[in-house]
């Protein structure tokens, strides 16, 4: 029987140094992201690098390991929740911490009667804090981890250099990792993160492990977070949300193409956000040109649940160059967004740039010192001056003189460009080479 390919997840040392200095860590993360996988990694005594913990958390002594899909334990942890998490100095592990809410508040008094570091490793599929009704939020007590299905360069066992390497304006190529052709990317695309899809070959089967997912999100965890009256109707959101990918949020356009109230609408949204199937991405404002839009865009946390959830096959994609770029821009989110969050501290903040006037910019990630990386994204394998023209008027007009803004366009072809001072043009995969 084939093993289980073990990947290193980015998030593991983070996890690693929050558990020697915080009470709680919780790990939260879209269902089948890989939490399970990582949590287990500490049941099992992993090595643990460069951190080395107290004796007080020799995982492989005193880790404690429990599920809340075994329905014995789910019952245990309803009927007694203090009972259920009174153990001693080591860790223990609760696996789908969102199924019982009631354990927070008795976390919160353990950890308050101990308050040793290491104490507790939650992981949840929905972001527990926010989830209706809860009203522990363990302030000042938990560090927050979010886990993303698997990065390119997870994948490559790569590690997330990208946006320390274009702050300093080099951009190493591996010949080895070079997509033989710009098509590779759509297939990348089209298969997304999630670790299971990755076992499958055919893409038939990929579409049906998708269907499969998604049908389980509607008729479970969804059901735990809000009240659908129309199941379909859920389903017919999420399918409009994966065609609004990369798109500004329109509440009120979403609304029209569903036969749901705004407030239903905006209700349902919330809770796909909550499972992390959804994501918004804010707008940069910071500027006192008065015409900055300060509208959010919507973007699917998966390409492959995305791909899936519209019925799009390779040749779909292939030749429709709206659906190109929709799926390409989502996909560059998706592996930016792993790279930001793989940091210890929040070295980096994400946004995207849109005016009165319509000009735009993809994504505007900007670091501790205010410098700021301006990034386009391409589907085709051409780049020319012209697209820099946004970045550009934004580097000339919205960037203090005291910062330094770099524009990339990142594109499907195969070399490093120099489009002028701090302009470059980079191939996608430079994210993980």
């Amino acid at each position: 029987m084939a093993s289980w390919p073990i990947y290193d997840r980015w998030q593991y040392p983070t996890v690693c140094e929050a558990l020697t200095k915080r009470r709680v860590v919780v790990l939260s993360g879209a269902r089948q992201c890989g939490k399970t996988s990582l949590a287990e990694m500490f049941d099992k005594g992993s090595v643990l690098g460069e951190f080395s913990l107290s004796n007080q958390m020799r995982l492989s002594d005193n880790t404690i390991y429990r599920s809340l899909d075994d329905v014995a334990l789910l019952n245990a942890a309803k009927d007694d929740p203090k009972g259920f998490v009174a153990h001693g100095n080591g860790l223990m592990i609760i696996d789908e911490i969102q199924r019982v809410p009631d354990l927070l508040l008795a976390i919160k008094h353990n950890v308050d009667q101990n308050k040793n570091p290491g104490r507790f490793l939650l992981t949840g599929s929905a972001n527990i804090q926010q989830l209706p009704g809860v009203i522990e939020s363990l302030a000042g007590r938990v560090f927050n981890v979010r886990l993303r299905p698997l990065s390119q360069g997870e994948l490559l066992n790569a590690k997330p250099s990208f946006l320390d390497n274009a702050y300093q304006q080099t951009f190493p190529i591996s010949n080895s990792l070079m997509p033989q052709d710009k098509n590779e990317y759509l297939t990348k695309a089209l298969d997304g993160g999630y670790p299971e899809i990755l076992r499958f070959h055919d893409r038939i089967d990929k579409y049906r492990w998708f269907d499969d997912y998604i049908q389980a999100i509607i008729d479970r965890d969804l059901q735990n977070i809000v009240n659908i009256q129309r199941r379909n109707a859920m389903l017919e959101l999420l399918q409009v949300m994966a065609a609004w990918s990369s798109k500004f949020m329109d509440i009120s356009k979403i609304g029209s193409q569903l036969a749901l109230s705004r407030p239903s609408i905006e209700s349902y949204i919330n809770a796909l956000e909550l499972l992390y199937l959804v994501e918004r991405l804010h707008p940069w404002t910071k500027s006192d040109y008065d015409r900055v839009s300060k509208q959010d865009k919507v973007f699917m946390t998966d390409t492959g649940l995305m791909a899936s959830l519209l019925k799009w096959r390779y040749d779909d994609v292939l030749l429709n160059q709206d659906r190109k770029g929709k799926l390409i821009e989502t996909f560059v989110f998706n592996q930016l967004m792993a790279i930001c969050e793989s940091q210890r501290e929040d070295i980096y903040q994400c946004y995207h740039y849109r005016d009165r006037e319509k000009r735009e910019i993809d994504f505007i990630v900007e670091n501790m010192e205010g410098n700021i990386l301006a990034i386009e994204v391409k589907s085709g394998s051409n780049v020319n001056k012209d697209s820099f023209k946004h970045i550009r008027w934004f580097q000339e007009t919205l960037v203090s003189k005291d910062k330094q803004c770099i524009g990339i366009v990142l594109y499907t072809g195969d070399h490093v460009v120099p489009f002028g001072k701090n302009n470059w043009a980079v191939p996608i995969n430079a994210m993980w080479s």
